[in-house]
C-alpha cells in the first residue's frame, strides 16, 4: 500500500488550465488578473469586506501584529495550544506572548481569558495593563483549532470594552461557520480585527504557500496593501516613507489558489464524509474515540484526532504506525513550555498538558478512502 499522508493536496479543477494561463501571459509575479480573482472568490466565500493575499499564514498574522499598534515589550494573549507559527508572529513586532489555557476542543479557553483580563490587568487611560508585568496587552489572537470554530462571544465584548485587538488565526478553519449565538452564519477569521487563513500544502486548500488576511476594515486594507509592497509612495521615483515588505502573493500562487477555492464546497463536503466514518469506525471500541467538535458551529474537519484512552505511550505508537505508512503526528508540544518562551507570562495552564497526551492527529486528506481508513483503524 502507497503511503497515506497526514494531510496531502487534491488537484481535481482548473488548477493546470490556470497555471498554463499564468505562464503563457507571462504574469508570474506579484501583478496578474489571478490576484484580483483570488481576492474576490476569498470575499465572495468569507463573506468579508476585504482580503488581501500574502505569501504565507504567519506574514498574515505579522502584518495584523503591525496593524493593531502591537508595539515592542507589549503583551499579547495566545493559546498555548498552537502551531509555533502563531506566537512567533507576536516576537516579530517585539512583543511579549501570555499563554492560556484550552478547552475540550483544544481551542483557547474563553472563561479562563475572561478570568485573567478582569482579575489579573486593569484598565487605565484606554490602554488594558498586566498588574503583574506593568505591560499594555494590545492584542489577542484566538485560534481555530484543527478547523474546530472557538468559542469567542464573551471574548469579543470584553476586547472591544478593553481596547485589545483581536486576530483570529484561522489558518485551519476555511469555510467553518458558527450556527448559534451572536455570531450565527458568520465565518471564522471575520469576526475580529483581521482574520488570517493559511493555503500551504497541508491546509484544505493550497496555493502551494500563500495565506490570507481578511478584514471589514477599509484603513486596514489599504495600510496592508501598502506595507506588503514595500511601502511604496511614489513608483516612479522610488520613494518610501516607511519600512515595508516584500510580502504579496504571486500571480501563480494566486491561480493554483483560485482553482483550490472553486473546490472548497465540495472538499468540505468530502472531510465530512470522512470524519463520519472515522467516527463509525471506532464507535464500538472503548478504547478509541474521534475527538468531538463543537456543536454551536459546522466545522470544515481539516484534521481529525483520536483519542486512545489507556494505552499513553503515543509517540512509541506513532513510529510503529509510520512503519506500517500511516502518517500521524501528536499535537504540537504547548508553547509556554518551549525554549524561547519558558520565561513568558502563563496562567492557569492544565487542560492543555493533560489533553494532548494521548491524541493523535489522524490521516485526513480529501481523497482518503473507506478501505485506508480501515486499515488505519485496524492497526491502531
Amino acid at each position: 500500500m502507497k503511503n497515506i499522508g497526514l494531510h496531502e493536496p487534491f488537484f481535481v479543477g482548473n488548477e493546470i488550465k490556470y497555471l498554463t494561463s499564468c505562464i503563457k501571459e507571462n504574469w508570474v509575479s506579484t501583478s496578474g488578473k489571478y490576484l484580483k480573482l483570488f481576492e474576490e472568490k476569498i470575499k465572495k466565500i468569507t463573506k468579508a469586506k476585504f482580503a488581501i493575499p500574502v505569501l504565507n499564514g504567519t506574514i498574515g498574522l505579522h502584518v495584523s501584529m503591525i496593524l493593531s499598534g502591537v508595539k515592542k515589550n507589549d503583551e499579547v494573549i495566545v493559546p498555548t495550544i498552537t502551531f509555533i507559527a502563531t506566537v512567533n508572529a507576536i516576537k516579530y513586532v517585539g512583543a511579549n506572548p501570555v499563554f492560556m489555557d484550552v478547552d475540550q476542543y483544544l481551542n483557547i479557553d474563553e472563561e479562563k481569558t475572561i478570568e485573567f483580563i478582569l482579575k489579573k490587568t486593569k484598565y487605565v487611560r484606554g490602554k488594558t495593563l498586566n498588574i503583574k508585568t506593568r505591560k499594555i496587552i494590545s492584542a489577542l489572537v484566538i485560534v481555530h483549532t484543527f478547523g474546530n470554530a472557538a468559542k469567542m462571544e464573551k471574548l469579543y465584548h470584553l476586547c472591544k470594552k478593553r481596547n485589545i485587538k483581536l486576530i483570529e488565526d484561522a489558518a485551519e478553519s476555511l469555510g467553518t461557520k458558527y450556527i448559534s449565538g451572536k455570531f450565527k452564519n458568520k465565518f471564522t477569521g471575520t469576526i475580529g480585527d483581521f482574520g488570517v487563513f493559511s493555503f500551504n500544502g497541508n491546509k484544505i486548500i493550497t496555493s502551494g504557500n500563500g495565506g490570507v488576511i481578511v478584514t471589514n476594515n477599509k484603513k486596514y486594507y489599504l495600510k496592508a496593501n501598502y506595507l506588503i509592497t514595500q511601502a511604496i509612495d511614489n513608483g516612479l521615483n522610488f520613494i518610501h516613507n516607511e519600512v515595508g515588505f516584500n510580502y504579496k502573493l504571486s500571480n501563480i500562487s494566486a491561480a493554483l489558489g483560485l482553482a483550490q477555492l472553486e473546490q472548497l464546497e465540495y472538499f468540505i463536503k468530502k472531510k465530512r464524509a470522512i470524519r463520519n466514518y472515522y467516527v463509525k469506525k471506532t464507535e464500538k471500541i472503548k478504547e478509541l474515540e474521534i475527538m468531538a467538535s463543537p456543536e454551536y458551529s459546522i466545522n470544515n474537519n481539516w484534521l481529525n484526532l483520536i483519542k486512545i484512552k489507556k494505552n499513553k505511550k503515543i509517540i512509541s505508537i506513532i513510529k510503529k504506525l509510520n512503519l506500517k505508512k500511516f502518517q500521524l503526528r501528536p499535537v504540537w508540544h504547548p508553547n509556554h513550555l518551549q525554549k524561547p518562551f519558558k520565561k513568558n507570562f502563563s496562567y492557569k495552564i492544565v487542560n492543555a498538558q493533560k489533553a494532548i497526551k494521548n491524541l493523535l492527529c489522524l490521516p485526513s486528506s480529501v481523497n482518503l478512502k473507506k478501505n485506508q481508513i480501515d486499515k488505519i483503524i485496524n492497526f491502531i
